[in-house]
């Protein structure tokens, strides 16, 4: 019998951990079409399937952060695995949009791959080394979206819409037995008592850095989600984009953020966190500033658009890595809460943020609309970054120096 792991993870585990999280999102994307026309249900309620999903992960990351926090990494990360095994099988055998609804919004349990991630390497390295780990993890989050859709495409054209499903339950098995055998347990001091972790957990919510953090992170991927509800509009409507253009276009931004974690895998354990936040930032905001000003000049092309968002995905990539592990950082006996609570406001966010890109944007004014709103976002993130940075400054010391 394989012995279960007992020593701190591999990053190619966490990656692969945080991979599976983002991909089993949007796998199946193409295939909703077909799901309810096998189910007879509108489409409408087969797309329950996207936006109840990411309900369920935004509360259930509230949730795995404290269990972690009480029980430990480990055995929250491998449950996790197991009730996404056992989901996608039902979802895989559901004769019924109901029944697959059900284990749909179980899957979600996978959510704690990407949201405890970012908590087992603050457990082993310092901050700013975290920093760097983080921004390799997150290239994942880059890539499982590019990737998983035209996977799935494949599948379905190939086998049906439940191979996507069946192909979870095998991608879910190899990483839960790659974390059996790689992944120990990181939380040496676990709480004693959920009594004792609710009596310290006002702490965290207390601490301005954690908020100066967590909605730097909130508002940085905010404007990522205001792009992907606004695009599709501005690409019809003032640019005459073909879906399949478009679908390139679209992974432009993504390739921004592969790029940007890269460059934090590099350099982010040379400098402070609020250095590279800022720094993204301000790449963000400069880049939606150069586009709106080529449409105020008649410059209407997919390069003022596309160009202008490529900056905000590398900013992002730059930001996202050091506001992360700053999260994680503040009161480190809680990082599995923080990384959880710092994750369901970011996606909880996120929803917020592109209903209001839906409801705001018009044919005539999308473009302006849109980029306006994502400058909007970038510009609430820089700020959450410079408060950090105040607060170092006002308390005249190095504050990671403490932490780590």
């Amino acid at each position: 019998m394989i012995s279960a792991a007992s020593s701190p993870p591999r990053l190619f585990t966490l990656v692969l951990l945080t991979g599976l999280s983002v991909l089993s999102l949007n796998m199946f994307l193409p295939s909703l079409s077909n799901m309810a026309e096998e189910f007879e249900a509108d489409y409408a309620l087969v797309n329950l399937s996207i936006a109840g999903y990411l309900g369920i992960t935004a509360v259930l990351q509230l949730v795995m952060g404290p269990l972690s926090d009480r029980f430990g990494r480990r055995p929250v990360l491998l449950g996790g695995l197991v009730i996404f095994i056992l989901a996608s099988l039902g979802c895989a055998l559901a004769t019924s949009i109901s029944v697959f609804l059900v284990f749909r919004m179980l899957q979600g349990a996978i959510i704690s791959g990407a949201a405890l991630s970012p908590a087992v390497i603050r457990d082993t390295v310092p901050t700013q080394e975290a920093a760097s780990q983080i921004g390799y993890v997150t290239m994942a989050m880059a890539v499982a979206p590019m990737l998983g859709p035209m996977f799935g495409g494949a599948l379905d054209e190939l086998f049906g819409w439940r191979a996507s499903f069946l192909a979870f339950i095998g991608f879910g098995i190899l990483v839960f037995g790659l974390c059996w055998i790689d992944l120990g347990e990181t939380n040496k001091t676990p709480s004693d008592t959920f009594m004792k972790q609710v009596h310290t957990y006002p702490e965290l919510l207390r601490s301005r850095r954690f908020w100066g953090y967590a909605l730097c992170m909130a508002f940085s991927t905010g404007a990522f989600y205001s792009f992907l509800g606004g695009a599709p509009l501005v690409a019809e409507k003032v640019l005459a984009l073909s879906p399949a253009i478009l679908g390139f276009y679209i992974g432009t931004i993504t390739a921004g953020f592969m790029l940007g974690s890269f460059l934090s895998g590099r350099y982010a354990k040379r400098y402070a966190l609020t250095t590279m936040m800022i720094l993204g930032r301000i790449v963000a905001c400069t880049g939606l500033v150069v586009g709106l000003v080529l449409f105020s000049a008649g410059f209407v092309h997919a390069l003022s658009l596309f160009g202008a968002t490529v900056f905000v995905g590398l900013g992002n990539g730059l930001t996202m890595p050091s506001s992360n592990a700053g999260v994680v950082s503040v009161r480190p006996k809680l990082a599995g809460s923080a990384s959880g609570l710092a994750g369901a406001l970011t996606v909880g966010g996120g929803a917020v943020l592109t209903s209001i890109t839906g409801v705001i944007l018009t044919a005539e004014h999308g473009a302006f609309q849109l980029l306006g709103m994502m400058l909007f976002c970038s510009l609430m993130a820089l700020f959450a970054a410079l408060y950090v940075l105040q607060i170092d400054r006002r308390e005249g010391r190095e504050w990671l120096n403490v932490s780590t």
